[in-house]
């Protein structure tokens, strides 16, 4: 190994991944290890071998009723992608698309009383939708074209509102909407886990409620996309860019000994018997246990099903579900994402479910009720209960700077919003999302050696 880089990345998770993807690209030298013999760490793809083994032991084997262990690619945290949102910005800034290939989600529901319901995100849906009562129909609709006109730099969008002062629970009050309008706008379409953002201002929701229309407008069917063979597929393709661009990784490397040595003021990181030093460190929270803390628990379920769900479209292949805090009498939402053969993640035939929920009780899984009747039969699941852990310090005194637990949302936007602030505490300035100039000089240089080839 290299005597010194400037920064050494521990955990192959989607947010070192990226990390070690953005820092590379901007000419850092960086080496990235991780003590297990994959990448993903947390955020993982597993065939049905390596899922049976975590859930059951090594000595275990699945049953031949499951199928061909090499055909599933189970994400052991579930999330679908904003086609507009921050993850794909991401993305497309560093040109990791050319690296994946996406399918559209087919459905997006929201779980209202005791039944799943198609969200409805526009003025016209609003009219026709079956979740929206006659009553509600009118004023939703009226508050759906406020926010599709809403321009941030335009005061005459804004119905003379200051949407950075004026609460989103009074801009509700204002249009007339009621609790149940009001539950599924701020979980199935903001997409929060819980109602604290009633209190803040307005223009975040706003901007949120933007986003989904925008994601949704890309391909109608649904707002969010998936990558095929799982989300195992993003950390590998950022850690590929990372390659391109000088950095070096390394893999089934333990991590023996970290020194701080602050008269030369850097870092000395032992593994195997090899010490390298660094400036900086970035890390998933299983590497520094003494510098985080725990902040709650996630439970998420895995469930293997024979058939599509049934209170949804048969022909869906793919789907969300969110299920709204008040309407189980929960603190927090519940989601269940559903993926299939297409996506190619398990065999064809089989459905799989996973359902996520921040712990509430002493009695997590019974919590998950409400989604498991959802669901219809399950073959088999997959139960795994986690602490969600932060980062006590930011980083900027010690130089170790460690991300967040990922949380049971289902989508990605809280998982690209502390990569941004990671990114920012590393290298003191903000992501700016747009193409990259080392990714666009490296793509004329491949234009033109290919231009060379043909002549």
């Amino acid at each position: 190994m290299d005597e010194h880089y400037d920064v050494i990345v521990l955990g192959t998770g989607l947010k070192e991944c990226i990390i070690s993807g953005l820092l590379s690209v901007e000419g850092k030298k960086v080496l990235h290890m991780d003590r297990n013999g994959y990448y993903g760490g947390e955020s993982a793809s597993l065939n049905m071998n390596q899922l049976w083994e975590k859930s059951h032991g090594k000595d275990k084997k699945a049953p031949e009723t499951l199928g061909t262990s090499r055909d599933y690619n189970v994400d052991l945290i579930p999330k679908f992608i904003l086609s507009s949102g921050l993850l794909v910005k991401m993305l497309l800034h560093t040109d990791v698309t050319r690296y994946l290939d996406f399918k559209v989600v087919d459905g997006s529901y929201v779980y209202q009383g005791g039944k799943i319901q198609k969200v409805p995100s526009t003025d016209t849906e609003a009219l026709t939708s079956s979740l929206v009562g006659l009553l509600d129909k009118l004023p939703l609709r009226k508050f759906f074209i406020f926010v599709q006109n809403y321009e941030e730099n335009n005061p005459a969008t804004h119905d003379g509102l200051n949407l950075k002062v004026f609460t989103m629970e009074a801009l509700f009050k204002k249009y007339g909407l009621r609790e149940n309008i009001v539950d599924f706008i701020g979980h199935a379409l903001a997409l929060y886990l819980d109602d604290s953002y009633l209190k803040e201002p307005a223009h975040a929701t706003v901007m949120r409620m933007k986003l989904y229309a925008d994601s949704l407008a890309r391909y109608s069917k649904s707002p969010y996309i998936y990558p095929l063979y799982g989300l195992g597929e993003l950390p590998q393709a950022f850690a590929r860019l990372s390659a391109i661009y000088g950095g070096t990784y390394m893999l089934n490397k333990p991590i023996e000994n970290i020194v701080f040595d602050e008269e030369k003021n850097i870092i000395k990181v032992t593994s195997e018997g090899e010490t390298v030093t660094c400036d900086k460190i970035v890390c998933d929270p299983s590497y520094f246990p003494n510098k985080v803390q725990k902040n709650g628990r996630i439970i998420r379920s895995i469930c293997i099903l024979n058939g599509p769900i049934p209170s949804a479209d048969k022909k869906f292949e793919s789907l969300q579900i969110i299920i709204p805090q008040k309407q189980v009498k929960r603190q927090s939402d519940m989601y269940v994402g559903v993926m299939s053969s297409p996506h190619c993640v398990c065999p064809k035939g089989k459905y799989i479910a996973i359902v996520s929920a921040t712990v509430e009780t002493n009695d997590p899984e019974k919590e998950l009720a409400p989604a498991y009747a959802l669901l219809g039969p399950i073959q088999e699941k997959f139960v795994n209960i986690s602490d969600f852990i932060e980062p006590i310090a930011d980083g900027t005194t010690d130089n170790v700077f460690i991300s967040k637990s990922y949380d049971a949302t289902s989508h990605f936007e809280t998982t690209c919003e502390d990569v941004m602030d990671l990114y920012k505490r590393i290298t003191g300035k903000d992501l700016v999302l747009t193409v990259h100039p080392n990714i666009l000089k490296q793509q004329e240089e491949g234009g033109n050696q290919e231009q060379q080839e043909e002549q």
